[in-house]
């Protein structure tokens, strides 16, 4: 009698999902405002995307989904041959346009509806129950008359009913949000998606605003950037010529994060899959835009002395830190980046290359009044950012007393003499440090 063999599992599976667990666990309850537009509804991998967003449901993440109806609407009003022309890029809506636009509007808010309703056998939505919800959420105002031009039924989101979106996603629903505001006296406004989005992501103060989009993410020179913070967005925008989504996605990022949502990500809706490996994977899939409204992390000056040794001296006092003195800070300032919060050094860390493909993360340290955070990680992400940036492949660290938080951070022990050359040369200094690494 023989015995079949047991099924093998796929090792590459196995590994993406245990190394997800993390990001599963930090996102659960959290609350998530996706917008996307009518070209993303119309894409074949829109079906796609509706599992996504019931797996992201089914984790117990809070979804606020907004979309657009943009190439609907121009569809509806051309057959319908009424005009409705753009002006700077927002469209002037007279009223006799405001039926066909409440068709488009409303056929893809009903066309989400049933998709997240559907729980066929052999699909992913097989045994899941979602209560998707929509309803007068946003009031709207005017847009106006600007440049001498009146934007008749064109407004912009006056309030977002934050009470009533939070209850419902208190009751395990997802909210729907469309283009579309009401008025206090009953008149219904064409809106812009991503000022619905932006303006709901601020009001409930989200964990993350998503934004998707045709492309993946931000690129420079046909290299995806995947970071950027608000002042970096400023500058992209001066200096490059982009399309209107982009130019819509960036200016909403910048703003979201100035104004309380730490985090927003462009990411492609045509990519199957980016969603999830935006948010579960260490690397991503697009391009996130992070920044605190007070705390910026960025590339140490030499105004930062002074800042760095009132952080380190403590920590320097303890034995945790080799001592450094004032005058070698302000020689290796360029090796340093820090945490700033209003005027205020937080964190630093500081990367020194080692060879042409390795570098030393050293100075780790975060304000004690400010560890409760995510700043020491975040830090490291900066550092791994320009190493990469670099064309460099290890990291290294040397540490006496912070060996676990680096192994949770993704480095492993090795022997010292896997440095290079020239540090192990350094290395013998009396503190026993334990070498770990990193790759890129």
């Amino acid at each position: 009698m023989t015995t079949s063999a047991m099924p093998q599992i796929n090792p590459e599976y196995v590994h993406w999902f245990r190394n997800s667990a993390p990001y599963i666990n930090t996102h659960r309850g959290k609350t998530f405002v996706i917008m996307f537009g009518g070209e993303a509804v119309r894409h074949p991998n829109f079906s796609t995307l509706i599992h996504d967003f019931a797996l992201l449901h089914s984790l117990g993440i809070k979804l606020v989904l907004v979309h657009g109806a943009r190439p609907q609407i121009e569809k509806n009003l051309s057959e319908a041959g009424v005009a409705s022309p753009l002006h700077q890029d927002i469209r002037v809506t007279p009223r006799e346009a405001m039926p066909y636009i409440l068709q488009a509007v409303g056929a893809i808010r009903l066309q989400i509806e049933a998709q997240l309703s559907m729980g066929l056998a052999n699909s992913p939505m097989y045994g899941s129950r979602i209560d998707a919800v929509s309803g007068n959420f946003v009031t709207a105002r005017p847009y106006g008359v600007r440049d001498g031009v009146d934007y008749q039924m064109t407004g912009e989101v006056r309030s977002i009913d934050i009470e009533a979106i939070k209850n419902n996603l208190l009751h395990d629903h997802i909210v729907i949000l469309g283009s579309m505001g009401y008025s206090a006296t009953g008149e219904v406004f064409n809106l812009l998606a991503e000022d619905v989005a932006l303006s709901a992501a601020v009001a409930l103060g989200a964990d993350k605003l998503i934004l998707l989009g045709a492309e993946a993410g931000i690129n420079d020179d046909d290299r995806l950037l995947s970071e950027m913070i608000p002042n970096e967005v400023d500058r992209f925008l001066r200096d490059r010529d982009l399309n209107q989504e982009l130019c819509y996605f960036l200016h909403c990022a910048s703003k979201a994060c100035r104004q309380g949502v730490h985090r927003t990500h462009i990411i492609s809706y045509a990519k199957n899959g980016a969603l999830l490996e935006e948010l579960f994977t260490r690397d991503g899939s697009g391009t996130l835009i992070s920044h605190d409204p007070y705390e910026e992390i960025r590339r140490a000056t030499i105004d930062d002395v002074i800042g760095l040794t009132e952080l380190l001296t403590p920590l320097e006092e303890q034995g945790i830190l080799v001592s450094r003195s004032r005058e070698r800070l302000e020689q290796e300032i360029d090796n340093y980046s820090v945490i700033e919060r209003d005027g205020m050094i937080l964190g630093c860390a500081a990367l020194y290359p080692l060879s042409k493909d390795s570098a030393e993360v050293a100075c780790v340290a975060v304000h004690s009044e400010y560890r409760n955070g995510s700043r020491g990680a975040d830090l490291l992400a900066f550092l791994e950012q320009q190493a990469r940036s670099h064309g460099l492949h290890k990291l290294f660290v040397l540490t006496t007393r912070t060996a676990h938080w680096f192994v949770e951070q993704g480095f492993k022990e090795v022997d010292a003499e896997s440095l290079p050359k020239d540090r192990l040369e350094q290395y013998h200094n009396g503190r026993n440090s334990k070498v770990f690494q990193k790759t890129l």
